[in-house]
């Protein structure tokens, strides 16, 4: 039997245009097996550091963000650079579909490799105004399912029938879903990889507000990947959501 324990670490604030190194989590694992004791018969504690980059949060020590224009579609990119490696993100939403309520919430996420080592990336989490999303279950574009392969998957999605894929502004080279979320993805020194996921709005009140100007999601969006042991996190208000709907 194993108890882990995670305790953030202090921090301090700077200006708005770089970025801090948010936290420190010590992950203490006690483990009560033969084998892993002192001496003394109490259990010993293995402790792994990681770190967690969050976006428009500062420190002198950490990794910079910023906000910088697509240059083919003008939409804005939140940016994390620490040591080597940037990770740029973009977010974007679509209603479910003309006969359905609801909305989907999609980010696309590139990661550059500018170091001498491979890098793994790992799917993290995703919460819009506290309430945890799961990656839906994508299906390829291309593809199709029945109706008894519908029935049984209620959280999929067709990228086919997804305009914010159809139309380019989700990237399709790779995806965290339902069915590949633990799946882990290697970047090559001096290389880039982009990501992308899907979910649906777990809210069912308010989700989405409109207005002369548009429409936009309500509240908060988190996301965060995790590359090698440094979770890079970004956090979007809903009104920076771009609508790449029909």
């Amino acid at each position: 039997m194993s108890r882990r324990v995670l305790s953030p670490c202090g921090h301090e604030r700077a200006g708005p245009n770089t970025m801090k190194q948010a936290c420190i989590f010590v992950l203490a694992v006690f483990a009560f097996t033969p084998g892993v004791f002192g001496q003394d018969g109490m259990p010993m504690i293995k402790a792994t550091v990681m770190s967690a980059f969050v976006w428009g949060e500062d420190s002198t020590s950490g990794a910079v963000s910023s906000t910088i224009q697509d240059p083919l579609t003008g939409n804005a990119l939140h940016t994390l650079s620490y040591a080597g490696i940037e990770v740029s993100s973009r977010i974007g939403f679509e209603r479910v579909s003309a006969n359905e309520v609801g909305t989907f919430l999609n980010y696309t996420t590139t990661i550059v490799n500018s170091t001498d080592s491979t890098l793994s990336v790992r799917y993290g989490g995703t919460s819009v105004d506290g309430h945890a999303a799961s990656p839906l279950w994508v299906v390829p574009a291309g593809k199709k399912l029945d109706k008894k392969e519908r029935k049984s998957k209620p959280d999929v999605v067709e990228l086919g029938k997804i305009y914010c894929s159809t139309s380019g502004f989700l990237s399709s080279d790779n995806f965290f879903s339902a069915n590949a979320s633990s799946q882990v993805l290697t970047v090559a020194p001096r290389a880039a990889l982009t990501v992308s996921s899907v979910i649906r709005d777990p809210r069912n009140y308010h989700a989405v507000r409109c207005s002369v100007g548009g429409c936009y999601p309500t509240g908060t969006i988190r996301y965060y990947l995790r590359v090698d042991n440094t979770d890079f996190v970004f956090v979007w208000p809903g009104r920076s959501a771009v609508y790449c709907g029909t």
